[in-house]
C-alpha cells in the first residue's frame, strides 16, 4: 500500500508546487451596489457601497478606488456594522472622469474568494472603461483537494458504516472475536481505513495551504516557509472549520488506534470503537456542509444545511460502501467457492442493496431541493455551475445503472425477463468495480461542483437608488443618504456644507423615529469621516413605512441646529438576503421527508413490532401523547400571549401620535412657547423631564404638556391647538443634548 501512495504524494506535491497563485472564486455574489455599475453621477458620492450575499473575512477583503490612470484615490474594506458590507470613503474634490471600484473579497463562510471591478463616472461617461464580473470557473487546486479531502472523508464514512450495518449482520463469525469478522477481512477493513486517513489528512492539508495562497496572494513555498497557512488556521472562519474537522479526524484516528491495541486483550471493544468512530465521521462530513453552497442559501438556510448533509451521507454509505465491497469482496471470498461462495455473496448484497435503495431515493431528491436554491431557470443550467451539475446527475444515473443491473441479478425469479442482462454481473465483482469507478469519478463532480460558483439569480436587484434628501438650516446645507434604504441596517451619510465648503469638527447625532407607532431610536453618535462626512449606522428600521430621521449638529461655540428628514421606506429597497420558499422548494422538501421516511421504515417497524399493543397500553399511550402535545401548545400560545402583553404593556399602541414633523422652525417655535406659555424656567421638574427623555413616548410629553407632569411642573396654556403643544414636545426632545 505504501508504495501505491507514493506516486499519487508526489503527484499532489507537484501540483502544489505548479499550479501557484490561483483565480480568484466565490460561492457568495454581489447582490446591491451604490453606484450602480457604469452609474453617471453630478459629483463625487461621499461613498462607495457593495453588499454581498454573505459575510466577508475583513482582514482579506479589500476595496481601492482607481483612477483612469490606474493610480489609487482611496481605500476601504468592511464595514463594522455589517460584513457583508464592503465600502469606501471618496473625497469630495474628487475631478470628473471615469473611476474603477476594484474589489477582493474573501467570503468568510467558505474562504472563495472574488476578484471583481465596477466602474462609475463624474461628470460624463467614458467610452473603452469597463468593469469585470467574477469568474466563474472552478479552481483546480480547490477542486483537488475537495475531491481528496471529502472522498477520504466519504470512504471512512463507509467503511465503518459497511461494517457495522452489512458485513457484521451478514458475516459474523464469535471465532473471530476481535470485530466479529475474519481475520484477512479485519486487516484489509483496516488498510482501508489509514488509506482513508492519509487521504482525508492530505486533501485537509492541501486546502489550508490553497487557501493561504489565495488569501496572501502567495506561492505554495512562501506558504510553506514563512508559516502563512497558520494565520488562516488561526484567525478565520474557514480556519475554525478546519480545525473542528481535523478534530473529529483526530478522534477517528484515536479510536481506530485503540482498537488495534485492545484487539489481543479485550476483543469486545473492537467493535464499538468502530462504531464511535462512524458517528465521528458523521459529524466530520457535517463541517463540509457548513462550508458549502447550502450555508448561503436564500431559502431556509438551515434546512439547506441540514439536507445537505443528509445528501452527503448517503452518498457516503453508497458511494464509499461500493469502495469498501469492491476492495473487500475478492479476499473475504478467496478461501470459499460453490454454494457457499455464492450464499455469502448474495448475504452482503442483499443487505447492501436495501441500504443503497434507500440512498439512491435520499440522493435524488435531496439533490433536487439543494438543486432548487440555485437553479430558477433553463438559463442557469447553461452556466458552469449548471455544467456540474449535469456531470454530476449522468454520473449518478450511470451508478444507478449498475445498481439496477445487481438489483437484477440478486433477484432472478422476481426479473425472469431480464434474467440475460441479470447474468452479466451476476459474479458482482467486475462490475462493482466499475461502479466504483464511477462513484470516484461522481464524488470529483461533487468536489467540481462545490468549487464552482453558483449562478446570480435574476431576481437580484441593483438599480435601486438610495434615499436621499437635502436641506437648508441655519445657513448649513445638510444632505443624508440613507443606504441601502430599506427595512434592515441602514448607515446614514450626512454631508454638512456651508458656502459650498466642508463643514469639520461638529457634534453630529441622528434619531431614528417611526411617528405612527410613537417609537423613538437611540441617538446614534455619528463618526466625523472628515470632509464635512459624518456617518452613523443602526438597524433601527425593521419595517416599510413612514420614518424620520432627526440629525442634530452642535458647534464649537454650544449652537445646535436641527434637520428633520422625512422618508417612505419601501421593502424593494432593503438587500435581499433571504427569499420565500417556492412551490418547487416545498415539493422537493416533501420528497426529501418522503425518502427519509422510506430509509427510515425498517428501524420504525422493528421497534413498532417490539410495542406491547394491548388497547389498555395503546389507549395509555395516546392519551399521554395527546396531553403532552395539547399542553405545549397551550404553553407555546399562553408564552406568546405573555409575550405580546408584556410588549404591549411596555409599549401599548398611542391614542395619538405627533404629526409634527421636528425640524427646527418647529423646534424655535416649540421654545417661544415655552418661555411665554409654560411656568417651568427654574423648576428642578424640568431637568428631572429631560433626564427621562430617553424611556418617555412623544404621547407622554404631550400630556405632560397639556395637564402637567407628576405634580414637577404645572400644564403650559390651555389654549394651545395640538400643533403648538406637538412644537412644544419638538423643543424638549432637543434638551437632552
Amino acid at each position: 500500500m505504501r508504495r501505491s501512495l507514493r506516486p499519487l504524494l508526489v503527484l499532489l506535491l507537484l501540483l502544489t508546487l505548479a499550479l501557484g497563485v490561483s483565480p480568484v472564486l466565490a460561492h457568495g455574489y454581489l447582490l446591491r451596489s451604490i453606484p450602480e455599475d457604469r452609474a453617471v453621477l453630478e459629483r463625487a458620492p461621499a461613498r462607495l457601497q457593495y453588499w454581498f450575499s454573505e459575510p466577508l473575512e475583513p482582514a482579506f477583503s479589500t476595496l481601492r478606488v482607481l483612477n483612469i490612470d490606474g493610480e489609487v484615490v482611496a481605500e476601504g474594506g468592511t464595514a463594522a456594522e455589517n460584513e457583508s458590507l464592503l465600502t469606501v470613503r471618496l473625497p469630495r474634490d474628487l475631478p470628473d472622469g471615469a473611476y474603477i471600484a476594484d474589489m477582493r473579497i474573501a467570503f468568510a463562510s467558505d474562504g472563495h474568494l472574488i476578484a471583481q471591478r465596477r466602474v462609475f463616472f463624474i461628470g460624463q461617461a467614458s467610452e473603452g472603461v469597463g468593469g469585470q464580473e467574477a469568474s466563474d470557473q472552478a479552481n483546480l487546486l480547490e477542486v483537488v483537494w475537495r475531491a481528496l479531502a471529502v472522498g477520504g472523508s466519504l470512504l471512512l464514512f463507509g467503511i465503518f458504516t459497511l461494517y457495522n450495518a452489512v458485513l457484521v449482520p451478514a458475516w459474523s463469525n464469535p471465532a473471530y472475536p476481535a470485530g466479529l469478522l475474519p481475520t484477512r477481512l479485519m486487516n484489509r477493513l483496516s488498510g482501508l481505513v489509514i488509506l482513508g486517513l492519509i487521504v482525508t489528512v492530505l486533501g485537509n492539508g492541501l486546502a489550508l495551504v490553497q487557501q493561504a495562497m489565495l488569501y496572501f496572494e502567495a506561492d505554495a513555498g512562501r506558504v510553506i516557509n514563512q508559516q502563512l497557512w497558520e494565520t488562516v488556521r488561526s484567525s478565520t472562519r474557514f480556519g475554525d472549520y478546519w480545525n473542528w474537522r481535523m478534530l473529529l479526524l483526530a478522534v477517528i484516528a484515536g479510536l481506530f488506534i485503540a482498537s488495534r491495541v485492545v484487539k489481543e486483550n479485550q476483543p469486545e471493544w473492537v467493535r464499538p470503537f468502530w462504531s464511535s468512530a462512524g458517528w465521528a465521521a458523521v459529524l466530520m462530513l457535517g463541517t463540509f456542509t457548513v462550508v458549502s453552497h447550502a450555508a448561503g442559501s436564500l431559502v431556509w438556510p438551515w434546512a439547506a444545511m441540514f439536507v445537505n448533509w443528509v445528501h452527503t451521507l448517503a452518498v457516503g454509505l453508497w458511494a464509499g460502501g461500493l469502495a469498501v465491497l469492491a476492495l473487500v469482496l475478492p479476499i473475504a471470498l478467496q478461501p470459499v467457492s460453490g454454494d457457499t461462495r455464492r450464499l455469502a455473496l448474495l448475504a452482503v448484497m442483499s443487505r447492501f442493496s436495501r441500504l443503497a435503495t434507500a440512498c439512491l431515493f435520499i440522493v435524488v431528491t435531496t439533490g433536487i431541493y439543494s438543486s432548487s436554491n440555485w437553479v430558477y431557470g433553463p438559463r442557469d443550467l447553461t452556466t458552469s455551475y449548471g455544467l456540474a451539475l449535469g456531470l454530476k446527475v449522468l454520473l449518478v444515473v450511470g451508478m444507478v445503472g449498475i445498481g439496477a443491473l445487481h438489483h437484477i441479478a440478486l433477484r432472478p425469479e422476481r426479473y425472469a425477463r431480464f434474467a440475460a442482462l441479470g447474468q452479466r454481473v451476476s459474479s458482482f465483482i467486475p462490475s462493482l468495480r466499475l461502479e466504483m469507478l464511477i462513484a470516484a469519478l461522481a464524488v470529483g463532480a461533487m468536489a467540481l461542483l462545490s468549487s464552482t460558483p453558483i449562478p446570480v439569480p435574476d431576481f437580484i436587484q441593483e438599480n435601486i437608488p438610495a434615499p436621499r434628501q437635502s436641506l437648508s438650516v441655519n445657513g448649513y446645507t445638510i444632505v443624508q443618504s440613507v443606504t441601502p434604504g430599506g427595512p434592515g441596517v441602514n448607515t446614514y451619510d450626512t454631508l454638512v456644507t456651508q458656502g459650498d465648503q466642508p463643514v469639520e469638527g461638529l457634534m453630529v447625532r441622528t434619531q431614528i423615529v417611526q411617528p405612527e407607532r410613537d417609537r423613538q431610536g437611540d441617538w446614534l453618535p455619528a463618526e466625523d469621516a472628515e470632509a464635512g462626512l459624518y456617518v452613523a449606522a443602526g438597524g433601527e428600521i425593521n419595517r416599510a413605512g413612514r420614518w424620520w430621521s432627526l440629525v442634530d449638529l452642535k458647534s464649537a461655540d454650544g449652537q445646535i441646529t436641527r434637520a428633520a428628514f422625512d422618508w417612505s421606506i419601501e421593502d424593494a429597497a432593503a438587500v435581499q438576503l433571504s427569499r420565500p420558499p417556492s412551490l418547487m422548494t416545498v415539493l422537493a422538501m416533501g420528497g426529501v421527508i418522503a425518502a427519509l421516511s422510506f430509509a427510515l421504515y425498517p428501524t420504525v417497524l422493528a421497534f413498532y413490532r417490539r410495542l406491547d399493543l394491548r388497547p389498555v397500553f395503546v389507549f395509555i399511550a395516546l392519551l399521554t401523547i395527546l396531553s403532552t402535545a395539547g399542553l405545549t401548545a397551550v404553553g407555546f400560545y399562553l408564552d406568546g400571549q405573555a409575550r405580546l402583553q408584556y410588549e404591549l404593556t411596555l409599549n401599548p399602541p398611542p391614542t395619538r401620535f405627533n404629526s409634527t414633523l421636528p425640524t427646527q422652525d418647529s423646534i424655535e417655535r416649540g421654545a417661544a412657547l415655552v418661555a411665554t406659555g409654560c411656568d417651568w424656567q427654574g423648576r428642578s421638574g424640568l431637568s428631572q423631564l429631560v433626564e427621562s427623555l430617553e424611556r418617555t413616548r412623544d404621547e407622554a410629553l404631550y400630556n405632560a404638556v397639556a395637564t402637567g407632569w407628576r405634580g414637577l411642573l404645572p400644564a403650559c396654556e390651555s389654549s394651545w391647538t395640538d400643533a403648538q403643544r406637538w412644537d412644544v414636545v419638538n423643543y424638549l426632545r432637543q434638551l437632552d443634548f
